[in-house]
């Protein structure tokens, strides 16, 4: 019966107050929506980094006779300074350094950037023109700087190049792109907590000739408290529950049913399954902040 008058007095408080609840479900909903997007934003980023990070190569270009630097003075590299540099990976400094080593030779080098080119592009470019490349995809990507150092500066090397310095800035870029998404959303979450306070203090002053009788006969401050507090949880609620559905429909419909056909050279997304782990967050994170909101602002008009 209690329990029974409590839920009452907070649907109650809900009808009076329609236009300010569908506020406080809009704004919730917004701000949590950005909320799990920034989530999901940020397990991209950390899915195509490993994804990309366990694929990485270090590519050692020898040098063409076009090639400019210093390294190149004598034109092309010549068959002993290629042999000396795959005697020095294969070396026993390097080679517990190394899981896979592949060399390509000029023509082999020129089919596969025509691959990416188009054999439209043919003839700009001659296979001599096009670098002898070893290709080095290390154990621990972090000990890329060790084969850099190794071959910079080596007379016959063009350039040595870790290639996950071409991912860092789109990394980089995604990164600042969650941080504005947190941002955006910390934003909307304030603008969602002063407005459940402003709606349970308008809720307790158009009530307030009830609380007063509710003291008068000896009610205690929980039980006048608990039903403007499930006012603030249940419209928080629902603006949760329309930012999980908004999270899960983005997911199956941008990402599994859009992005995945379209962009290509990402081959790892975030899923349903990593959807339905942001669900929980977002309604506990919704419903939290109503609970302390409008915890907070009953309590200081009860003082009033």
């Amino acid at each position: 019966m209690r329990f029974g008058l409590i839920m009452s007095e907070a649907f109650t408080g809900l009808r009076r107050n329609v236009s300010m609840v569908v506020s406080v479900v809009l704004v919730t909903f917004v701000s949590l929506t950005f909320v799990g997007a920034a989530i999901l934003m940020q397990m991209q980023i950390g899915t195509m980094r490993d994804f990309w990070v366990e694929r990485a190569q270090v590519a050692v270009y020898m040098c063409t006779s076009i090639s400019t630097p210093a390294t190149c003075s004598n034109g092309e590299a010549s068959p002993e300074q290629v042999e000396e540099v795959r005697a020095k990976l294969e070396g026993s400094a390097l080679a517990p350094l190394i899981r896979d080593l592949t060399f390509l030779d000029h023509q082999q080098a020129y089919d596969e950037l025509l691959q990416i080119a188009g054999e439209e592009n043919a003839s700009m470019i001659t296979p001599e023109q096009v670098n002898e490349t070893f290709r080095i995809t290390l154990v621990d990507p972090e000990q890329s700087d060790v084969i850099i150092e190794a071959f910079s500066g080596m007379q016959g090397v063009e350039l040595v190049k870790d290639q996950m310095q071409y991912l860092d800035p789109l990394f980089s870029a995604l990164t600042i792109a969650t941080y504005i998404a947190v941002g955006i959303a910390v934003l909307m979450l304030i603008a969602a907590v002063l407005l459940i306070a402003t709606t349970i203090r308008l809720s307790a002053f158009a009530r307030r000739r009830e609380l007063g009788i509710m003291r008068l006969v000896g009610a205690s401050n929980r039980f006048i408290q608990t039903p403007f507090i499930l006012e603030g949880v249940i419209a928080a609620l629902l603006g949760s529950i329309l930012a999980s559905a908004a999270v899960i429909a983005g997911v199956h419909f941008g990402v599994n049913n859009y992005l995945r056909n379209r962009v290509d050279f990402v081959t790892t997304w975030v899923g349903m399954a990593d959807a339905w782990l942001v669900v929980p967050v977002l309604i506990l994170v919704g419903v939290v902040l109503a609970a302390l909101s409008a915890s907070f602002a009953i309590r200081r008009w009860l003082r009033a």
